[in-house]
């Protein structure tokens, strides 16, 4: 098999075949993901380390800190989505990886609650990187092919975060710490250090990959526009279905205005409430500009070929909510949560097994799943006779995976400092131990297995806006994290888990009633692109 051989060849492709270009793509796009989540997810396996190191900052802190980790990836992956309609993959991936370094950097040496939010603030966008990668590996790779590479993609990609949690706590306690003596700084280098990796792999990835291959062009649009409709009863679901997208932003102002820091609250009810109308006044310019592309298009009549189902795109927003927003939720809590629970687990000599180290690699279980779990799902949906079907099954999964989560530990009596519910083992022993990472694995490879399958799905809704329905279903998983991380800074993580398989409850009614089975799902040619439409141009590589 030559480097030269067409993408529509009915051989699936062979993922250590590094002479096919669209191979070296493929691995060089998913290390450019991995190294994103790797910087995005460096907090939740530090923050016991943080707070034993900083006498000033406290859980709750923390609780905050790890919502703003996910909060303008909200926005950013609706911008992220046009831009790389607009730029191409490559570019924007390249500027991604650099300018997020920066942040990530400020972060490990800030010496204030301000400083770390706002640099935590500006690092949340970092997440956007997940959409570019699925542009890319669209463009290189038929639809008969599309779920399992989008999954391995996706899956490597996510394991950069179970990685944090496994390598973060042992390169700041042993490492940094006891083997090179940086004492308390430790975890500030290790930080820095993963800050800067990113930026330098940014640079390189502009000179390892190309947008598209040489027998095809690249198109993009003339400029950044909303998502296009095909009808206005689609216009009015396009526009209640973005409010959501400055609503989460109003619910993180809202949860910062509660917090204190030596007896001032950070965010005033002054500057809350101009939070509030600045986010109106966003949404409101959203409104104005998406009615004044979409009237006339819809006035002068949609052509049949440019139509697609909008109830689609609400149905894998709402799955990626339940999956994606659940897993980056419960990554960000999970270290913390074994740590905890399992305290009076002890050796012969009375010190805890569970240990911010042991706590992480465990915690880690969840996603280094990614690794089989995504691809999986991909998989299945590209092997199975219904795509709507796979992406079902998947999500009731999740349903039976979190219930049985919210029976790893039981209510104790008392409250802690928060005043929140006490939390025990539900069972004692070693054994319940490892009975709950086998749990914690069987809800992740179904929560990764959905996010498979929903990516899957999402080139195929309208080929021409990849970009951006990837986005927008990008952006409700995040705006599914920080709802659910709301929720669990303020309920026990028992309850959370609880409240985790509710929430994929309702994304299962939402799919099953609006979800529309793609046409052309198992086509093995690429969809081809119409150079004349106005609204592209082409672009050489």
């Amino acid at each position: 098999m030559n480097a030269d051989q067409p993408l529509t060849d009915e051989q699936p492709p062979r993922l250590l075949d590094f002479h096919q270009e669209r191979i070296r793509v493929l691995h060089f796009t998913w290390i450019a993901f991995f190294m994103t989540f790797y910087v995005w997810f460096n907090l939740a396996p530090l923050s016991t380390t943080m707070r034993e190191n900083s006498d000033w900052l406290t859980k709750e802190h923390v609780k905050i800190l790890l919502i703003a980790n996910v909060a303008l990836t909200i926005p950013a992956r609706i911008v992220v989505g046009s831009l790389i309609d607009r730029f191409g993959a490559r570019v924007v991936f390249t500027w991604l990886m650099i300018s997020m370094s920066i942040p990530a950097i400020v972060f490990a040496f800030s010496d204030s609650f301000t400083q770390m939010l706002i640099s935590r603030l500006a690092l949340s966008c970092v997440g956007a990187g997940f959409v570019i990668g699925i542009k890319m590996v669209a463009q290189w790779f038929p639809p008969k092919y599309i779920g399992r590479t989008e999954g391995f993609y996706a899956g490597w990609g996510n394991f950069g975060s179970a990685w944090a949690a496994m390598t973060l706590p042992w390169l700041t306690i042993t490492v940094l710490d006891s083997w090179l003596g940086m004492g308390e700084d430790a975890w500030r280098w290790a930080m820095a250090l993963n800050g800067l990796t990113l930026g330098i792999y940014g640079v390189m990835y502009y000179f390892l990959v190309r947008d598209v291959p040489d027998d095809r062009v690249l198109t993009v649009t003339k400029k950044t526009t909303p998502m296009m409709v095909s009808s206005y009863g689609d216009l009015v679901q396009y526009l209640v279905w973005s409010m959501p997208i400055v609503g989460a932003l109003g619910l993180l102002a809202w949860r910062i205005s509660n917090v204190e820091v030596n007896g001032d609250v950070v965010l005033s009810q002054t500057w809350l409430w101009i939070v509030y109308v600045a986010l109106a006044l966003v949404y409101l310019g959203h409104v104005i500009r998406t009615l004044q592309i979409n009237l006339p298009y819809l006035r002068a009549g949609v052509p049949e070929e440019e139509k697609y189902h909008f109830g689609s795109v609400v149905a894998l927003n709402s799955t990626y909510f339940a999956n994606f927003g659940a897993e980056l939720a419960v990554v960000s809590m999970l270290p913390e949560f074994y740590e905890e629970v399992f305290a009076p687990l002890t050796d012969n000599a009375g010190a805890p097994i569970v240990t911010a180290t042991v706590a992480g690699f465990v915690a880690a279980s969840f996603a280094f799943v990614n690794l089989v779990a995504r691809p999986l799902g991909g998989y299945l949906s590209d092997r199975l006779a219904n795509r709507k079907l796979t992406m079902l099954a998947y999500i009731l999964g999740i349903v039976l995976g979190f219930t049985l989560m919210g029976f790893i530990a039981k209510w104790t009596p008392g409250v802690d400092e928060d005043g929140l519910k006490n939390l025990a083992p539900a069972f004692g022993g070693v054994s319940w131990l490892v009975i709950a990472v086998a749990i914690t694995v069987f809800a992740s490879m179904f929560v990764q297995g959905a996010e498979g399958a929903t990516f899957a799905i999402i080139p195929m809704v309208n080929k021409k806006m990849t970009g951006q329905v990837a986005g927008m279903a990008g952006a409700y998983g995040n705006i599914g994290a920080v709802v659910y991380l709301v929720i669990f800074s303020l309920v026990d993580a028992r309850t959370f888990f609880f409240i985790l398989a509710a929430g994929a409850g309702a994304s299962f009614l939402l799919t099953l009633a609006l979800l529309k089975e793609p046409e052309g799902a198992f086509d093995s040619e690429f969809d081809t692109t119409d150079a004349s439409d106005p609204s592209t141009v082409i672009a050489g590589d």
